[in-house]
């Protein structure tokens, strides 16, 4: 099934000069970038991009880490494309992380993780709505 799903380098990622590297990873595994740009988020894009983790503790720290600077926004097409680009992207939690993954390879870091992938179809369609389909 082919699917769209949204993907955003961190800062962390494009400070360290990681794009093109996870850009090929992407393109390695067949996912299409249909749309893709550079900005710093405002802070009430990174609230909206975040809003599932409103009222927790790290809130705050992940929004302040996220309009830190530049991002770079990405649209992605490909079969099954939620999945695979989870896949690519890794764990959240830093012990869970693989070698391979983008993850796994770059950050030892539960918030400043290089990279946010879309979780689900509601949540890439909502994250790809916020940024592409204005």
């Amino acid at each position: 099934m082919i699917q769209e799903t949204f993907v955003m380098i961190k800062p962390d990622g494009v400070r360290r000069g990681l794009v093109g590297e996870i850009i090929t990873r992407f393109e390695r595994k067949s996912m299409k970038i249909v749309d893709m740009k550079m900005l710093t988020l405002s802070r009430g894009q990174a609230e909206a991009l975040y809003e599932m983790h409103k009222g927790k503790d790290f809130f705050g720290e992940l929004i302040d880490f996220t309009t830190s600077g530049p991002v770079v926004l990405m649209k992605i097409q490909g079969e099954e494309a939620i999945r695979n680009c989870r896949m690519i992207v890794g764990e959240t939690i830093p012990e869970k992380r693989l070698p391979g993954s983008i993850r796994g390879d770059y950050s030892p870091y539960l918030t400043e993780n290089i990279i946010h992938a879309s979780s689900s179809e509601e949540d890439a369609k909502i994250e790809c709505r916020l940024f592409f389909d204005i």
